[in-house]
């Protein structure tokens, strides 16, 4: 399969943005399809495209920036990683005093723009923000897949997926596996060399040249310790202690990450009612290809073990990786979070609507499946009221199958099976 001919899901919603804002932004991690989603959406219209990662146009960015924003008024203008020079997004505002059309500017960003040290202006109400993630399973499979939809009608139509032909060992593949574009037919060997050269980038050019982090030795220690502990609670003193390191400067160190786009965060949810809960976010790496190339490990010796944290604890990261990419375009607007009380009550996922409707996801790594499996389901349900609309339960198992009121047990490639 060339990486070249998949579609991304995410293209119906860039062309929307590109239509009605004067600017686009396209935003996500390096290698992710940022450039090739700019090419379709530049495509039959007058356009010019201009990249910052080159000296030279940097240079002249750097030397007259409202001069370089205002170069291609007739048309739309491309500027590929604008992150390099953030003080054009200044330059940018001024361009749209003198001419706001739609379709006026398209951005990207291997760094969060909000969020840039020299960055002054955020462009509010004249950018709507586009996040390209790297491959969705569904992509990979020419799908448009859309769980978000499906789990929250699943109560009223009652329609469950025939079963499912992946198998346990398939998922700890999928669950390790690289989904940037340029990679996915590669050989493993060669991969994990691209992607050490990627991380290696990454922090010296994105994490150091752009959020003038010190100390970026630390970077990839702090990955590789979030890498062994898949989809756990940041608990920024542990941390800290794990890695020899001040506890004041995790915080600094996440966020650069988070920044960059090699890390996720999934913040705690609760309301009023859910007063016992834990407020702390877990935290995982946004590929699982780089997450199994800095632990040095296979979904066969995952199988293996299938029993330990790390095997659980990576098939939960993936599945909020999947789930994270399918935000973007899912006809369902909801954010991702997860739940834990006091008492040792927990959700893996919890996905929550403008309403504050939930839907909560538990995912494990057995291929069967009992009441137990519920428990944490079952609790949440009984104290979130209305609010809760479906529990359901990701297995390595092959049958979608009813476990009570409003709960549920799917195999986990339901995740890419509804559309």
């Amino acid at each position: 399969m060339s990486s070249s001919l998949i579609r991304r899901n995410i293209l119906p919603i860039a062309l929307d943005a590109k239509a009605v804002s004067p600017v686009t932004a396209i935003s996500g991690a390096r290698q992710s399809g940022k450039t090739t989603l700019v090419h379709q959406l530049l495509k039959d219209s007058a356009s010019r495209f201009v990249n910052l990662d080159d000296n030279s146009v940097r240079a002249a960015a750097q030397a007259d920036p409202d001069g370089f924003a205002d170069q291609y008024p007739e048309g739309t203008l491309a500027i590929d990683e604008i992150q390099r020079v953030p003080e054009l997004l200044l330059s940018i505002k001024a361009a749209l005093e003198r001419n706001r059309k739609p379709g006026r500017f398209v951005i990207t960003g291997s760094a969060n723009l909000m969020q840039l040290p020299r960055n002054a202006e955020s462009l509010a109400g004249r950018m709507q923000t586009i996040n390209v993630n790297p491959l969705s399973q569904g992509e990979m499979l020419g799908v448009n897949e859309d769980f978000g939809r499906f789990a929250w009608e699943l109560s009223e139509s009652r329609q469950l997926p025939a079963d499912s032909p992946v198998k346990r060992s398939e998922y700890f593949e999928l669950a390790t596996a690289t989904r940037f574009p340029e990679i996915v037919d590669w050989a493993p060997r060669q991969q994990r060399r691209w992607l050490q050269n990627y991380i290696d980038l990454v922090i010296s050019k994105d994490v150091s040249e752009t959020f003038r982090l010190q100390h970026t030795d630390r970077i990839e220690p702090l990955l590789q310790l979030f890498a062994a502990q898949p989809a756990s609670e940041l608990v920024a003193a542990n941390t800290a202690r794990a890695l020899n390191i001040p506890e004041r400067s995790v915080p600094g160190y996440v966020s650069a990450l988070k920044n960059v786009f090699l890390l996720r965060e999934l913040p705690a949810w609760g309301n009023n009612i859910t007063d016992r809960s834990i407020k702390k976010p877990k935290v995982s790496l946004v590929d699982p290809g780089i997450a199994a190339m800095l632990n040095g490990v296979s979904a066969t010796g995952l199988e293996l073990d299938i029993s330990s944290a790390l095997a659980g604890g990576t098939l939960e990261a993936f599945v909020v990786t999947e789930l994270a990419k399918q935000q973007s375009w899912s006809e369902v607007d909801y954010q991702l979070r997860h739940w834990r009380d006091s008492r040792g009550n927990e959700v893996d996922v919890i996905l929550q609507n403008p309403q504050r409707e939930i839907v909560g996801l538990d995912v494990k790594a057995t291929s069967s499946i009992n009441n137990s499996h519920f428990k944490g389901l079952t609790t949440l349900r009984d104290k979130a009221g209305s609010c809760f609309k479906n529990g359901i339960v990701l297995y390595t198992g092959t049958k979608a199958l009813p476990f009570g009121e409003r709960l549920w047990a799917l195999p986990i490639s339901t995740l890419w099976q509804q559309s």
